[in-house]
């Protein structure tokens, strides 16, 4: 009942829409009646809890002919007591199926889920036979319609009243998406706070970044995917400077930065892909670069990172404690790469454009979060 981060109605519904994860707790007087989880692809899970507030019936539905929601699986459970609750080992366990035309069959199990009992498990199985198969559809739900699943909880014995109140419980909103905070600042020299305690940043040139098709694509270079994190920049050579974290005991890659325009940024924005939607994020939370090779890199959209160069030309010259970028050069009239250290290494971290006052991109960052300009997180 008390989750540690319940989810704002708003992003629920935005994530509805996108066809996303996300779950519902319908509850009465303080007491859990089902916990509704959608998934994508149209299908919806419903846990179904006793007076004890068991957890005792899981129901399975997916999309069907008619239109509505079929409840292809059940599976209920019986326990004999509370320790053999709270360690999931079952006594029976029967499973429901439901074909598309009514056809049901009953499996039933006894002795506990593999492994939690010495004696083997006993099961018996009944059917099919048929059933109208109206009797195990229900409509499909628009965001907060959840009276739809309100019958379902006869089935653990819970009586409906004649009239179904649903109110919706406030949860904080929290203070949105990671935002951009003085992004400047990782590139100015001087002493700065980090995670490992004092340090001094120093901004350090990694070379000029050849630009040909108009996109630069900021990438892991060993997982360049077939749909990057992209940015709409002119065409041209532009210098690339990374924000190098000095501490006591070693050295980082804070940042990277390509300026386009030698121009104060008026705003930052981060970069999406179309199908990224920043109302599906929450506080502190952003959609970044994935990095599996504790790499990234800058590069035109029309580049590529041979895979016969990457371990010799980029990953074992990056292994040198003195060395933290890389170029892989391309003809005059090519593009070419050049790659860095990613911070701490693996993980997602944010990129950043900045914009001029007439909105043209002046610089691209990608942040990896070493520390912030007030020494933060």
């Amino acid at each position: 009942m008390a989750h540690p981060d319940p989810m704002p109605s708003a992003v629920a519904a935005r994530r509805h829409a996108a066809g996303m994860y996300y779950a519902v707790l319908l509850s009465a007087e303080e007491r859990p009646l089902a916990l509704v989880e959608r998934w994508p692809r149209g299908t919806w899970r419903l846990y179904l809890f006793d007076d004890r507030s068991w957890r005792m019936q899981m129901i399975d539905l997916k999309p069907h002919g008619t239109g509505m929601l079929l409840a292809h699986r059940s599976i209920r459970w019986q326990f004999s007591g509370e320790r053999e609750h709270s360690s999931g080992t079952w006594d029976v366990q029967e499973t429901t199926t439901v074909s598309a035309d009514g056809q049901v069959e009953v499996r039933s199990e006894s002795g506990g889920p593999r492994g939690a009992s010495a004696e083997p498990p006993h099961a018996g199985t009944s059917g099919p036979f048929p059933a109208p198969v109206e009797d195990f559809l229900c409509p499909v739900p628009e965001f907060g319609d959840w009276q739809v699943f309100v019958p379902l909880l006869a089935q653990q014995g819970h009586e409906p009243a004649t009239t179904v109140v649903l109110n919706d419980v406030s949860v904080d909103e929290g203070s949105g998406p990671l935002r951009a905070t003085e992004i400047e600042q990782l590139f100015s020299p001087g002493e700065c706070d980090s995670l490992e305690g004092p340090a001094v940043v120093e901004p350090v040139d990694a070379g000029l970044l050849r630009i040909t098709s108009g996109r630069l694509v900021i990438s892991d270079p060993g997982w360049i995917d077939e749909d990057p994190r992209a940015v709409a920049v002119p065409p041209g050579e532009f210098p690339v400077t990374l924000s190098l974290v000095r501490t006591a005991r070693q050295t980082g890659v804070a940042a990277a930065r390509v300026t386009f325009l030698d121009v104060p940024p008026r705003e930052w924005e981060m970069v999406l892909r179309p199908d990224e939607d920043l109302g599906l994020l929450r506080e502190g939370q952003f959609y970044g670069v994935g990095v599996d090779t504790g790499t990234a890199a800058f590069l035109d959209a029309t580049g590529t990172v041979p895979e016969d160069r990457l371990d010799e030309d980029v990953f074992m010259a990056l292994d040198s404690e003195s060395v933290f970028s890389v170029e892989l050069p391309g003809t005059e009239s090519e593009p070419n790469v050049i790659a860095f250290r990613a911070g701490r290494g693996d993980g997602d971290y944010p990129v950043w454009i900045g914009r001029t006052d007439d909105g043209q991109v002046g610089c691209v960052v990608v942040d990896f979060l070493l520390r912030s300009a007030d020494g933060g997180e």
